[in-house]
């Protein structure tokens, strides 16, 4: 867990930032008017205040849309030099639409906000994350005060998830997504991850340098639907604990050697009752514990494919992302 109570000994005040709002968009041509209506009026609104510079500017990614976004990214881009455009030759994943954001920015910005075009995480933190910044902190995660808007079964996966993967060992930050300050400092030590399966809630966290949370309400989505459906979810999910722990291999190899004392325990009783006499009747139980023993294999068996389908991705080093067009930038 991050600590969110770390304000001790921070540096000293920074300038106004030249901040970069990063946006991956996945046929978001709906909504991507109000964002940037909200994002750009969020940007002049910190200029006023003196909280950021007159160069920030919002970076649209277009993540393989097919619902005309680009064009409309092309037309903001057109209308404000604060809205910029990046367009991705063919759909990335999330993950990586947003990591080749947050490279094209990292030459040209002080520090770096991403959110998603939904907007459902509420903009109004990001004038306490650019103040914490000033204050010092290199990372600031915006942090969901509670799900009470969540569904029954979305609320119980996610704090499952979180559950899972701290015990697991890896640095989370609880009812965080991907809503985050990152200073320029942050951005550099991000880009040298170079791998293929990308799960940033559990990348930057690694980063170390100082790292605080300010939290918000989330907000309902005022257009378009959810781009993350079950399978998604479960597949990025799936993605944030095997690309960062070995303990599920390490468990099953436990479970191994547990399921084989068993066995030699059950073997030494059936001896004992045959040279004593007894039949063993009963085919019923050898044909479940068959059953039982190759659900078990196959559970390892597809753990240990997880694994290895993550090297096979990595050792290819193909590129990550194809870039077809920028705007601005």
């Amino acid at each position: 867990m991050i600590d969110s109570d770390c304000f001790a000994s921070v540096r000293p005040f920074r300038p106004a930032p030249v901040l970069a709002i990063v946006v991956p968009c996945l046929d978001e041509a709906e909504t991507l008017l109000h964002t940037d209506r909200v994002l750009s009026g969020k940007i002049v609104s910190l200029i006023e205040k003196g909280q950021v510079s007159d160069g920030s500017f919002v970076l649209y990614v277009d993540d393989g849309s097919t619902d005309g976004t680009w064009d409309v990214i092309e037309r903001l881009a057109a209308e404000s030099v604060r809205s910029r455009g990046l367009k991705l030759a063919s759909n990335a994943g999330h993950q990586l639409a947003l990591m080749a954001g947050l490279e094209a920015v990292s030459v040209c910005c002080d520090a770096a906000i991403s959110i998603d075009a939904d907007l459902q995480d509420d903009v109004e933190a990001i004038d306490e994350m650019t103040e914490r910044y000033r204050s010092g902190f290199d990372v600031v995660y915006g942090v969901r005060r509670h799900r009470k808007e969540d569904g029954v079964f979305k609320r119980t996966t996610a704090k499952g998830f979180y559950r899972l993967r701290n015990a697991l060992g890896m640095r989370t930050v609880n009812n965080h997504a991907d809503y985050r300050l990152l200073s320029a400092a942050a951005l550099k030590g991000l880009c040298r991850y170079r791998e293929t399966n990308l799960f940033l809630r559990g990348i930057v966290p690694m980063l170390g340098l100082r790292q605080t949370q300010v939290f918000y309400d989330r907000k309902p989505r005022v257009f378009g639907r959810s781009k993350y459906p079950v399978g998604k979810m479960l597949n990025f999910a799936a993605d944030g604990i095997t690309s960062f722990s070995v303990r599920p291999a390490r468990m099953i190899l436990s479970c191994g050697l547990v399921f084989v004392l068993i066995s030699l325990g059950i073997l030494t009783y059936v001896l004992v009752r045959h040279f004593t006499g007894h039949t063993i009747p009963g085919w019923a139980s050898i044909i479940l514990s068959i059953w039982f023993c190759t659900g078990v294999l196959l559970l390892a068996l597809g753990i240990i494919g997880e694994y290895l389908g993550k090297v096979y991705m990595e050792v290819k080093r193909r590129p990550r992302w194809q870039e077809e067009r920028r705007l601005n930038i």
